[in-house]
C-alpha cells in the first residue's frame, strides 16, 4: 500500500516498521512533527525531553539496554546535545540508535542558518540524507540496520522542504526484532581515557570500512546512485537539491546523487566526474561535498557559482548552469509585507506594555513567540542568542555594570526555562546577581506548536503527570523574592515589575496566563469601539494587536479576530474601547 505522507510523518512511519521501541525528542521546527507522528503508534513509547541533550542520553541508555531508539531535533538543538552525541560515536550501540536533525536553511524558524553535515563529519557518525518522503522511510530504515552492523548512531539529516512537503510512500508491515541482550562490558561503554584511546581506533576503522561502504554497497542498494543523461554537464547533489536539479535540467545533465553524505565516496565521484564534462555539486549553505572533491583533486564547481547563503531553487540552478529563466508566476498587484506578530490576545503583549512603560531600558530575551515582542510598536527585545541566554547574559550585563540592574531584565518562556533557563538562575542565586527574570508561563511550548512540557502537567499523549511548579523551583535554587502577575492587568503587571526591580538581590516576575489559541481556553466576547467617543489618540495601536486598525480616522476591532482580553481598553483613555 502506498500513502502520501509529510517528510516528518514518513520518518515516523519508518521508526515504527524498523520496531523502534524509544523515541525521546524535544520540539523544534523543522523536526517536531516527526516525534509527534511517533507518538500515535502505541507500539512505540514517546516523550518530550526537557532537552535536546537529555533526549539523546535517553535515547542512547534505550540503545544500550537493546531497544532500537531515535530522537529528533533541529540544527540548533544538535548543539544542545552535542556533548552525548561524540562520545556516544566511540561507545558505540547495542540495539540500533538513530538520530534526526533537521537543518533550515532560509532561517524559516531559526536564529541561524548552521549545515550539520560538519557534525557528522567531526563526531564521526554516519549520516543518509533522504530527498523525499519515500526516501524519509526507507532511509530511517536504512539508518538502524547501519547502526546495528557498524556499531554506530547514525544521523538523518533533513532540510525544511523536505520535512515539511508531501511525496507518495510505500507502507510496509512493522518487523520488531525484540529486546536485544545487554552484556556488561565496561571497555565498550565507560568511557574513561584508558579505554576512550583504544575507542578512537575503532572509530577510524570503522569510517574506513564505512567509506568502502559508500563507494561499492550503497550504490548497490540505491543509496548512492548514477544516472547518465547528457555528459556535457554532471551533477553531484544530495537531497532537496537532487530534486531541484532534476526539475531544473532534466536530461540535459548527468547525476550523481548521494544519500550517504558522509563518509562521502571517494573514487565514485572520481568515476562520474570523469565522464562528464563540466562537474557542479548542488548543495544547500556549506561547500561540504565541493571540499571534498577539490580535496580528493575532482575538479567541480560550486560555490563560486551558487551561494553560501539560503535555500536553492529550480530557477536558480536554471539561470547559473543554463543560462536561462525560468518564468515564475506574479501577481499583478504588489502584495504587502506580513512579518510575524503576537497573535491577537497573546499573554506576552501585556508583559511587554508593561515593561515598555515601566522605565525598563534593556531585555535580554530567549526563543520563542515572545522574542516577537522585539518587534515594533512594542520594541521591547535587545539580545535574543539561544535557549536559555536570557537569563545568563542578563546576569553577565549586570555584573559588567550593576548601576542598570534596576533597569533591566530578562525575559524567557516556562518551556524555555525548563530547557536550559534553570542553570543560568541557579548561578544568579548562588553568585548574588541583582537580576530580574520574568518566566512567560503561557502554559503550553508554543512557537513549535502547543506541545505539552514539564510545567503543563500533561505528557505528549495527554496523560496527566506531574508538573513542575515554577513559583517552588526559584524558590528551591535560592530565588526568594517571586511574584507571580496576569499579564492581562498591565497594572498588577507593572507593580510585579517594579517589586522585582526594588529588591535587593535576584528576583523572579512568572507573567501567567495561558496561550490564547488553546483549545482550552474561554474566550471573553470581542471589543468593539464607539466611534463617537474614540478621539483617533491611537493609544490602543501602541500593543501592536493584529485584531486592531485605524478605519476612516478611527479606531476599529475585528471581530473575528479578538478574544476580549481587554488590554486594550486599558489604554483607551476615553471608555471608547467596550
Amino acid at each position: 500500500m502506498k500513502k502520501l505522507l509529510l517528510g516528518n510523518e514518513a520518518v515516523a512511519r519508518g521508526l515504527y516498521e524498523a520496531g523502534c521501541r524509544v523515541v525521546s525528542s524535544y520540539p523544534g521546527t523543522p523536526s517536531t512533527e516527526v516525534t509527534e507522528y511517533a507518538a500515535k503508534y502505541d507500539e512505540i513509547y514517546s516523550e518530550w525531553a526537557p532537552n535536546e541533550k537529555v533526549a539523546m542520553e535517553v535515547a542512547y541508555g534505550a540503545s544500550v539496554a537493546g531497544a532500537r531508539a531515535f530522537c529528533a531535533m533541529k540544527h540548533v538543538g544538535l548543539n544542545v546535545a552535542a556533548d552525548p552525541l561524540f562520545t556516544a560515536s566511540y561507545t558505540g550501540v547495542n540495539a540500533g540508535l538513530v538520530i534526526l536533525v533537521a537543518d533550515d536553511p532560509g532561517m524559516h524558524s531559526s536564529q541561524n542558518e548552521q549545515d550539520s553535515r560538519h557534525y557528522a563529519m567531526a563526531s564521526k557518525i554516519m549520516m543518509l540524507e533522504p530527498a523525499d518522503s519515500e526516501e524519509c522511510l526507507k532511509y530511517t530504515k536504512l539508518a538502524f540496520e547501519l547502526s546495528e552492523r557498524f556499531d554506530t548512531p547514525v544521523i538523518i539529516r533533513e532540510t525544511t522542504r523536505v520535512a515539511h512537503s508531501r511525496s507518495v510512500a510505500p507502507l510496509a508491515d512493522r518487523v520488531d526484532n525484540g529486546l536485544k541482550e545487554y552484556t556488561k562490558n565496561p571497555q565498550k561503554y565507560v568511557m574513561a581515557p584508558a579505554n576512550a584511546k583504544g575507542k578512537h581506533v575503532v572509530v577510524e576503522n570503522r569510517i574506513v570500512e564505512q567509506t568502502a561502504f559508500a563507494e561499492k554497497e550503497a550504490v548497490e542498494i540505491g543509496l548512492n546512485s548514477v544516472e547518465y543523461n547528457s555528459k556535457k554537464i554532471g551533477v553531484i547533489s544530495a537531497g532537496i537539491c537532487y530534486d531541484y536539479a532534476k526539475e531544473a535540467l532534466g536530461d540535459k545533465a548527468s547525476y550523481l546523487k548521494l544519500g550517504c553524505v558522509y563518509p562521502l565516496p571517494v573514487e565514485l565521484i572520481r568515476s562520474f566526474a570523469a565522464e562528464c564534462e563540466t562537474v557542479y555539486v548542488l548543495e544547500e549553505l556549506d561547500d561540504f561535498i565541493e571540499t571534498h572533491c577539490l580535496k580528493n583533486g575532482i575538479q567541480v564547481k560550486g560555490k563560486a557559482e551558487f551561494s553560501l547563503l539560503g535555500e536553492y531553487s529550480q530557477s536558480l540552478i536554471a539561470k547559473v548552469i543554463l543560462g536561462e529563466e525560468k518564468p515564475c508566476i506574479k501577481a499583478d498587484v504588489d502584495v504587502p509585507a506580513r512579518p510575524p506578530v503576537l497573535c491577537a490576545g497573546c499573554p506576552h503583549r501585556g508583559l511587554f506594555y508593561a515593561l515598555k512603560t515601566s522605565g525598563v531600558a534593556t531585555v535580554t530575551g530567549d526563543i520563542g513567540c515572545y522574542t516577537l515582542g522585539g518587534s515594533k510598536p512594542l520594541g521591547m527585545i535587545d539580545t535574543v542568542l539561544c535557549m536559555g541566554a536570557s537569563i545568563s547574559s542578563l546576569h553577565g550585563r549586570n555584573k559588567a555594570n550593576p548601576d542598570a540592574a534596576n533597569k533591566s531584565v530578562a525575559v524567557i518562556g516556562d518551556s524555555t526555562f525548563i530547557h536550559s533557563g534553570i542553570t543560568g538562575l541557579v548561578n544568579i542565586a548562588y553568585n548574588q546577581s541583582n537580576s530580574v527574570s520574568i518566566i512567560l508561563d503561557n502554559s503550553i511550548t508554543g512557537m513549535t506548536g502547543h506541545q505539552h512540557n514539564p510545567t503543563t502537567g500533561y505528557t505528549i499523549k495527554g496523560d496527566p503527570t506531574a508538573a513542575v511548579s515554577l513559583e517552588k523551583l526559584c524558590e528551591a535554587v535560592g530565588i526568594n523574592n517571586v511574584f507571580v502577575c496576569d499579564p492581562y492587568d498591565i497594572e498588577q503587571t507593572r507593580q510585579a515589575v517594579k517589586s522585582a526591580l526594588d529588591c535587593n538581590g535576584p528576583a523572579v516576575v512568572i507573567s501567567r496566563r495561558p496561550c490564547a489559541l488553546l483549545k482550552t481556553v474561554k474566550h471573553n466576547p470581542p471589543l468593539w469601539v464607539d466611534a463617537e467617543k474614540c478621539r483617533s489618540c491611537k493609544m490602543c495601536m501602541r500593543i501592536g494587536c493584529p485584531a486592531i486598525s485605524m478605519k476612516d480616522g478611527k479606531a476599529c476591532i475585528d471581530a473575528t479576530q479578538c478574544v476580549g482580553c481587554n488590554v486594550c481598553s486599558q489604554l483607551c483613555k476615553f471608555d471608547a474601547i467596550v
